[in-house]
């Protein structure tokens, strides 16, 4: 039995009639309306045209972008998986790149802790990555080879991937703070040809010095010809970059699951898929366009730097920052976001939710004047965190969710809907997204699976290492087949938005009340003695089930009886008095993967006895000691 959730009936933001009428979405609508004959008066009836019709959609984004010539037939075959889009088109995803370059704006700002902002220039980058690329053909790279970087957030790392995807090679990439180790789990099953390297990186003040594990990562990949570091990315061509036409799949990156439950999963991504699906996301659905800043806190390890990168498919300036997010100060990111004249910042709950525990006021202390969205991803933003956003930022709150499985989102802001507390606007247009029950029969206002019940372009070409596709078909298709289930709880509200819950496979599932561990979240973590929480639900062999929450408290704050209480009472009283929990434990940290995501299924099964070398791949986790602590706390 699922339990029904009371939504929030007053929007944070609504879109003036200006919004509107400006955004590139409503542009793009009355486009879809010339060439359909139909009439789309709002968003979600755009929405509706574009699940219902998708063949008709995805071949609309394509001539909106102007993308040049395609094949007639959009979709090969609709059945999932297996969907093959635009099956007799050619095209390079650093062509639209070069389609887009200027003289009168920058193509990156780079940001670093210890040095002035530097701008990049549109001829500068092009010019960079055509030079590159002809040291690349030099060592011998063909298209599907594989070019893999191990490298901060800097404007190289940008140069490297575009060099890679002109040539038809294949790019993938691990951020410096990954170890060597946790480096090689993911770009050593690739075999690649060459690597891209730095030898160390800036953060929270302090040098890395990367060189012995740029040596170890060298050592443990025997396929390299070549080994370039940032200094050979510094020459520039004259030769205009031309990017190899290839097919509409063929393999453009290769991103890595979080592996901590094992090796991580190559995700496969296409050139065409991967450029329709964010020309989507960043034009229409975000409302980037040639005169934005586009700033998104992130590392070369996650989705949201591809997903940044594509601020450059339309002509937009992109930040680079390869910093500690509060460098210096609790809010960094706002000075930052200040300083360059962002008009999209991107972060995630926690950095937001330390700067209200920190009493930062954004606003007030910055000049923010043309910043218009806030993006926010990585877990679910809190109707708490959302409103302060609103209260002292004062723009649009457009949190979105997806993953690196589409290397973009199913739900999200959208400039022409309303943001709701604690609520996604909207699923964004192309996604057939629903909400199912464990029969599959869908369910509104209540919590249900969250399911595609149509191809998106984006969906993995496969995974890496997958001859079959066995892996790829379990990892989506196993509990409705033919429907593509993402393993997050999500209910569906009566105004069109999305509430998501966390991970279904990380259920509370309280007296057969289940609860999504975000719901708990949202509740304790807003309470100012509460620095961080962590929430499990463990089976126990008995047949009993036990809910302990452990809690990180601020600085100074002692767990009284009192206090755990209060912690009791907001579960009680703003969830279900079903989910209080049994325990609450006081912890020195909360374990999480390299991209900012809590490791509640590995601590879950920690507790129910797994072996802590298999239950959990170290390497990937961002403080590998808290496990043991953890470990210690098991039960007899």
């Amino acid at each position: 039995m699922e339990r029904s959730v009371t939504m929030t009936v007053t929007p944070q933001w609504t879109p003036t009639p200006q919004d509107v009428d400006g955004a590139i979405v409503t542009d793009f609508a009355r486009f879809a309306e010339q060439r359909t004959g139909a009439t789309f008066p709002d968003y979600h009836t755009l929405w509706q045209w574009s699940v219902d019709d998708i063949e008709g959609f995805w071949a609309a984004v394509w001539d909106y972008f102007d993308l040049g010539e395609r094949a007639e037939h959009v979709l090969a075959n609709p059945e999932m998986p297996g969907a093959r889009w635009f099956p007799e088109t050619t095209l390079n995803y650093v062509d639209q790149v070069v389609r887009n370059a200027r003289t009168d704006r920058p193509a990156i700002i780079y940001v670093s802790e210890d040095a002035p902002d530097r701008e990049i220039s549109w001829a500068e980058l092009l010019g960079r990555s055509a030079a590159f690329t002809d040291k690349l053909r030099a060592a011998g790279v063909q298209p599907g080879d594989r070019v893999v970087g191990y490298l901060p957030n800097n404007p190289e790392a940008v140069i490297a991937f575009l060099a890679t995807a002109s040539l038809g090679a294949v790019w993938s990439a691990c951020g410096q703070d990954y170890s060597a180790k946790a480096a090689l789990d993911r770009l050593g099953q690739l075999e690649p040809k060459v690597l891209v390297a730095a030898d160390g990186y800036v953060f929270g003040g302090k040098h890395r010095d990367k060189r012995d594990d740029v040596a170890a990562v060298q050592a443990g990949l025997p396929t390299l010809v070549a080994t370039f570091w940032l200094g050979d990315l510094t020459d520039s061509s004259d030769t205009a970059l031309c990017g190899v036409a290839v097919p509409f799949e063929h393999p453009l990156w290769i991103l890595f699951s979080s592996g901590t439950t094992g090796l991580p999963k190559g995700i496969i991504h296409g050139h065409g898929g991967v450029m329709l699906e964010h020309l989507k996301a960043v034009a229409l659905q975000s409302d980037i366009g040639r005169d934005d800043t586009f700033f998104w806190f992130t590392s070369p390890s996650w989705m949201m730097w591809n997903f940044q990168v594509a601020g450059l498919l339309v002509g937009s300036t992109i930040v680079c920052y390869d910093g500690s997010p509060s460098a210096g100060r609790p809010d960094a990111l706002w000075d930052i976001a200040a300083r360059v004249h962002a008009t999209v910042l991107g972060t995630s709950p926690g950095y937001v939710l330390g700067c209200m525990k920190a009493g930062a006021e954004p606003a007030e202390t910055h000049d923010l004047s043309a910043l218009r969205t806030v993006g926010i991803t990585g877990s679910s933003l809190p109707a708490a965190t959302s409103q302060w956003l609103a209260d002292h930022v004062g723009v649009q709150v457009a949190s979105i969710s997806g993953g690196t499985d589409v290397v973009s989102a199913f739900i999200g802001g959208v400039r022409t809907v309303p943001v709701w507390p604690g609520e996604l606007s909207a699923p964004f247009l192309g996604v057939a997204l629903d909400a199912w029950d464990d029969t599959g029969s869908p369910v509104r206002g209540e919590v249900g699976e969250l399911v595609i019940t149509k191809p998106m372009p984006s969906m993995p070409v496969g995974f890496w290492n997958d001859e079959d596709g066995s892996r790829y078909q379990a990892a989506y298709f196993e509990m409705f087949p033919g429907v593509w289930r993402h393993g997050d709880w999500i209910t569906l509200t009566d105004h069109g938005s999305v509430v998501v819950h966390g991970r279904s496979d990380s259920t509370l599932n309280r007296h057969g009340i289940r609860m999504g561990s975000a719901d708990i979240y949202q509740a304790v973590e807003s309470l100012p003695e509460v620095a961080e929480a962590l929430v499990i639900g463990a089976e126990q062999p008995d047949g009993d089930y036990w809910m302990p929450l452990f809690v990180v408290l601020a600085e100074g704050v002692e767990l009284t009886d009192a206090l755990r209480e209060k912690i009791n009472e907001a579960v009680r009283t703003e969830v279900s008095p079903r989910h209080v929990p049994d325990e609450i434990i006081l912890a020195p940290g909360v374990p999480h993967t390299r991209t900012g995501k809590k490791l509640e299924v590995p601590v879950k099964k920690l507790f129910q006895g797994g072996d802590p070398a298999k239950v959990v791949e170290r390497s990937a986790v961002d403080d590998p000691a808290l496990l043991d602590w953890y470990v210690a706390q098991r039960r007899p």
